[in-house]
């Protein structure tokens, strides 16, 4: 009996409340934008503001490591020169990753469509990533030449890979329950496809997406390596047989402000096309140390 009145008097107490949400105010937003954008640019310029005071007090040699003000130096000096290089990596890096998407993705809708396919094809496509980019770039040289296409083609190469892999996973994520219940109710393949298979594989295309043009700039450069007259491999390539060591840096400085402007963009196009899964990941973000 009195088991039951104490049961009775916890059932009868009031539950507790969760303290309220703490509003976001102009603080917090303020907060968060110092840390999202102006924390990164302080840590980037204090990074550089070292380099340059080490290197004057220790007196290093410009040939062995040159300060970041001589490296804007001959940015400014080379410009002209490094616009036009830059210009052909850039277009062989987007064609290359363009390529890799469109077939990327086509190869992941098939694969998860047909076990058949998948079991035929994915042996091939792990096969192609063993093999040593920089050991099949020769032979691309040797069929088509010293222009763009070989170079797009090791781009392609190099970054399909993740897309594929990445697509596949995000497209058969979806719960089997859920696609039972739309082929109980009359869906197509296409209607299952558009509207249940798509946006939820949507996070992982963009994910491999923007690790594939971190890759594709890496493709074009390793392409021009191998035999080029332009691109901003073949000025790494004669920067260093030169020693001319602040351009070998300002080159290197370009192909990473390359690939962090464009992953950024496919950031920006992903919070367009899928924003609730990008506010979700915000929020998660704020809760971890």
């Amino acid at each position: 009996m009195a088991v039951d009145e104490r049961l009775g008097a916890a059932a009868a107490m009031p539950p507790a409340e969760s303290p309220p949400a703490r509003p976001r105010g102009r603080g917090s937003g303020a907060a968060e934008l110092f840390q999202r954008r102006v924390m990164p640019l302080l840590v980037i310029v204090l990074f550089l503001g070292v380099w340059e005071v080490l290197c004057r007090v220790l007196d290093v040699k410009t040939y062995l490591l040159p300060t970041p003000s001589r490296i804007w130096e001959e940015l400014v000096r080379q410009g002209p020169s490094l616009v036009e290089h830059t210009w052909i990596t850039t277009y062989e890096m987007l064609l290359g990753f363009g390529l890799a998407a469109v077939v990327g993705i086509g190869l992941a809708v098939l694969i998860v469509s047909s076990p058949l396919f998948d079991r035929s094809v994915m042996p091939v496509l792990i096969f192609s990533q063993t093999v040593p980019k920089i050991a099949i770039a020769p032979l691309f040289i040797v069929w088509f030449g010293f222009g763009p296409t070989a170079k797009v083609l090791v781009a392609f190469l190099i970054c399909f890979f993740p897309i594929v892999i990445d697509t596949a996973i995000g497209l058969r994520s979806v719960s089997p329950d859920m696609l039972n219940l739309a082929r109980s109710m009359g869906a197509s393949w296409w209607d299952i496809f558009l509207k249940i298979r798509l946006p939820t594989a949507l996070p992982y295309i963009f994910g491999g997406l923007k690790v594939a043009i971190t890759l594709a700039v890496v493709g074009a450069v390793v392409g021009e390596f191998v035999g080029s007259t332009k691109g901003l491999g073949y000025v790494l390539l004669k920067a260093n047989g030169e020693l001319q060591t602040p351009l070998l840096f300002a080159a290197i400085a370009i192909l990473t402000a390359i690939g962090i402007l464009f992953y950024y963009l496919l950031e920006a196009a992903e919070r367009l096309a899928i924003p609730w899964h990008v506010s979700r990941r915000g929020q998660e973000g704020n809760w971890t140390m």
